[in-house]
C-alpha cells in the first residue's frame, strides 16, 4: 500500500512562472502497441514533453540528470554536456543518447524506449568515466511535471511503496510515478526556481533539502540515485489515472529486464515496417531514413481516437509559452493530417489513411468546413477557416478511391459538403495557411482547384454527370483567374522580371505587392513566394510568366493539353440542382 513519506512542505510556493521547452526535437518515440498510450520527445540529449493518455495531452516538461562530484563541479545534461542522438534500429522510434562531459572525464549513455505494452517511458543508463572520478560521481534524476497540460497547480509527493521510495506528482486525477531499478538515496519535492533540486545543487553541489511534498504550484521532483558499484540501471516514468495505477505500471515495467523490453519494442516496429512498399533497395542508406520516416508518421496517430493524426509532438515557441497557451502543433490540422496520410499511402499502407478519412468525416462541421485546428476529440481550438484545410480531405478521399482502398466506407457525402463549402466561401480564403490573413492565395487556390476536380471525378463515378461537370467548370474558372489574382506586375526581387507569384493578395487590394523574400523567380516552378509551388504540385496552372513551366491541366483523367471549359463567373444556383447548397457565390 502506498504511504506518503511525511508532511514537510517545500518553501517558495508557487515557484517561478512555468514554461515549456523548445519546439526543436531530435527524436519522437512511442511503442507501436495501442495499449502503450504514452509518447515522448527528445531535445539536447534529454527527455522533453511526454504525452499521455492521448497524443494531444502533454504531461511532462522534461526529465534529465544532474551531475556533480559534490565539491568542484555541477552539470546539467541539457546545458553542459555534448550530446549525440541516434536510433536504436532503423524502423524503431527508440534512441541511444550519448552525453559527454566537455572535459572528457565522464560519459552518460542512455537508451530510451516506451514500454511495449504499458504507459511508461524506460531509460537504461550507463555511466562511464575516469577511475578517480567515478566513485565520487553523483547522479540525480530531475523531473518537471506539467500534468493536465500546464505547470501551475501541480502537486508533488515522496511516496513509499513496498519498501521503495517513489517520486510522484498529481493534478486533476492524473498521476506520475518516477523510480529506478536501484533505490533513491535521497528524494525531494520543491517549487521550480525556489526549492527544487536544481536550485539546491547549484548552490553548493550538495543535495541539502529533502522535502516530502510541494503542492499547488510549478513543481519539480529530484532523486539521488544510489549507484554504489553499479554503472548501469533503468529509470522509469509511468503515468496513470490514480496513484495505484501509476505505481503499479511503473513496478511492472521495471520488473521486466530492459533487454527484453527493448527487443519487444524493436520487434513491434519491425513487423509494421515489413509490410511497407519495398523501397529500401532504392535508397542510399538501405532504407534507414525511409523506415524511420514511416514510423515517425505512424507515431503521430492517436491510440484512443484511431485515425486522428496530429501535426507534431511539439509546442511552438514553448520556451516562452506558459499555461495560457494550451494549444500548439499537438492538434489535428487537416492539412498536415492529410499530407501524413498521403505519405503512409505512398508507402503501401491503406488502413491508416482510411482510418484518417473516416475520422475526418466524423469531424466535419455541419456547413461542410473544418475548424482551423482541433483536439483529437473533435473540439475546435482555433476556429478560423482555411480553405485548403477543407480541400485536402477531398484529395485523400480521391486517392483512396483511386487505389480501391476505401473498403466499405463511403466518403461521398463528406466530399460534396466540403466542395460546397469551397464554392460558397471562396475563392478568397479567410485565412492563408501561414500568415493567417485573408485574400487570394496561390497555394490555397491550387489545392482547391485540385479538390474540386477530384470531387467531380468522384461524382462522375457515381453517375452524377451534371454535378461532375459543374464542379469541373468552377475549377476551370478558378484556374483561369490564377494569374489575375496572385501575380504581381510590380516585382523588384529580380531586375527585369517584374512579374511573379506572391503569397497572398488581399481581397480588397489593388495590384498585389510582392512579399519581401530572397527567393528569386518568375515562373510557376520557381516563384518569389513558395506558396505558388503548390500550383505545380497540384498540377493546376497554365503558366504564362517568363520561363514558365509547361502547362498541366488539373482535370483528373483528362489530357494535359485540354483547354479550359469556363472563362467566366458561373452562377451555380442557375446551373445545377446543387444551387441551393452552393449559393450564394461570393461576388
Amino acid at each position: 500500500m502506498a504511504r506518503f513519506r511525511g508532511d514537510h512542505e517545500a518553501f517558495g510556493r508557487p515557484g517561478i512562472e512555468p514554461r515549456w521547452t523548445y519546439a526543436d526535437k531530435e527524436g519522437v518515440g512511442t511503442a507501436y502497441a495501442i495499449s502503450s498510450r504514452i509518447w515522448f520527445t527528445l531535445l539536447k540529449g534529454v527527455l522533453t514533453e511526454i504525452y499521455y493518455p492521448t497524443v494531444d495531452r502533454p504531461q511532462v516538461r522534461d526529465l534529465q540528470y544532474l551531475i556533480t562530484d559534490g565539491s568542484t563541479f555541477f552539470h546539467e545534461e541539457r546545458r553542459h554536456l555534448r550530446s549525440q542522438t541516434e536510433r536504436i534500429a532503423p524502423e524503431a522510434l527508440g534512441y541511444r543518447v550519448t552525453n559527454q562531459d566537455p572535459d572528457g572525464r565522464y560519459t552518460i549513455v542512455k537508451e530510451i524506449i516506451a514500454d511495449p505494452h504499458y504507459p511508461c517511458v524506460l531509460q537504461q543508463t550507463t555511466v562511464a568515466g575516469e577511475e578517480g572520478l567515478l566513485p565520487r560521481l553523483r547522479l540525480y534524476a530531475l523531473c518537471a511535471p506539467h500534468l493536465a497540460g500546464g505547470g501551475w497547480g501541480n502537486n508533488a509527493y515522496v511516496v513509499e511503496v513496498d519498501g521503495r521510495t517513489i517520486l510522484t506528482a498529481e493534478k486533476h486525477g492524473t498521476w506520475l510515478a518516477l523510480a529506478a531499478d536501484l533505490p533513491f538515496s535521497r528524494a525531494s519535492c520543491g517549487y521550480v526556481g525556489r526549492s527544487d533540486g536544481w536550485t539546491d545543487l547549484a548552490g553548493n553541489f550538495q543535495m541539502d533539502w529533502e522535502f516530502d511534498r510541494a503542492t499547488d504550484g510549478n513543481i519539480a521532483v529530484t532523486g539521488e540515485l544510489a549507484l554504489g558499484n553499479r554503472t548501469t540501471f533503468t529509470l522509469g516514468l509511468a503515468l496513470g489515472e490514480s496513484l495505484h495505477n501509476a505505481v503499479t505500471t511503473l513496478f511492472q515495467s521495471l520488473d521486466v529486464p530492459f533487454t527484453a523490453q527493448r527487443a519487444r519494442f524493436i520487434e513491434q516496429w519491425g513487423r509494421v515496417c515489413r509490410r511497407n512498399a519495398e523501397l529500401m533497395n532504392a535508397s542510399r542508406d538501405r532504407g534507414h531514413c525511409y523506415c524511420g520516416s514511416y514510423s515517425l508518421l505512424m507515431a503521430h496517430e492517436d491510440k484512443t481516437y484511431p485515425g486522428a493524426i496530429i501535426a507534431s509532438l511539439s509546442i511552438p515557441w514553448g520556451e516562452v509559452s506558459g499555461d495560457d497557451n494550451k494549444g500548439g502543433y499537438h492538434l489535428v490540422w487537416t492539412r498536415d493530417m492529410v499530407n501524413s496520410a498521403m505519405g503512409l499511402l505512398a508507402a503501401g499502407n491503406t488502413e491508416s489513411p482510411r482510418r484518417a478519412l473516416s475520422y475526418l468525416a466524423v469531424s466535419q462541421q455541419e456547413d461542410g468546413g473544418f475548424a482551423q485546428n482541433f483536439w483529437i476529440d473533435g473540439e475546435p481550438y482555433w476556429t478560423g477557416s482555411q480553405l485548403d484545410e477543407v480541400a485536402f480531405p477531398i484529395l485523400l478521399a480521391f486517392r483512396l478511391a483511386r487505389e480501391k482502398a476505401l473498403g466499405s466506407f463511403d466518403p461521398y457525402a463528406m466530399v460534396m459538403r466540403a466542395a460546397g463549402y469551397l464554392i460558397r466561401n471562396g475563392p478568397a480564403t479567410a485565412q492563408e495557411r501561414w500568415e493567417e490573413v485573408s485574400g487570394y492565395s496561390p497555394s490555397t487556390l491550387a489545392v482547391s482547384i485540385a479538390a474540386l476536380i477530384a470531387a467531380g471525378s468522384l461524382a462522375r463515378g457515381r453517375g452524377e454527370e451534371n454535378t461532375a461537370r459543374f464542379l469541373e467548370e468552377y475549377a476551370d474558372f478558378l484556374e483561369a483567374h490564377l494569374e489575375a489574382w496572385t501575380v504581381t506586375t510590380e516585382g523588384t526581387v529580380v531586375a527585369g522580371i517584374p512579374r511573379h507569384y506572391i503569397r497572398i493578395h488581399p481581397v480588397r487590394g489593388g495590384t498585389p505587392i510582392p512579399t519581401r523574400t530572397r527567393t528569386t523567380v518568375g515562373s510557376c516552378s520557381q516563384s518569389a513566394s513558395g506558396s505558388a509551388l503548390g500550383i505545380s504540385r497540384q498540377g493546376d496552372c497554365r503558366c504564362r510568366l517568363p520561363g514558365a513551366c509547361a502547362l498541366r491541366g488539373a482535370r483528373a483523367g483528362g489530357s494535359a493539353d485540354r483547354g479550359l471549359t469556363a472563362r467566366r463567373r458561373c452562377a451555380p444556383q442557375d446551373r445545377h440542382p446543387l444551387g441551393p447548397l452552393l449559393a450564394p457565390l461570393q461576388p
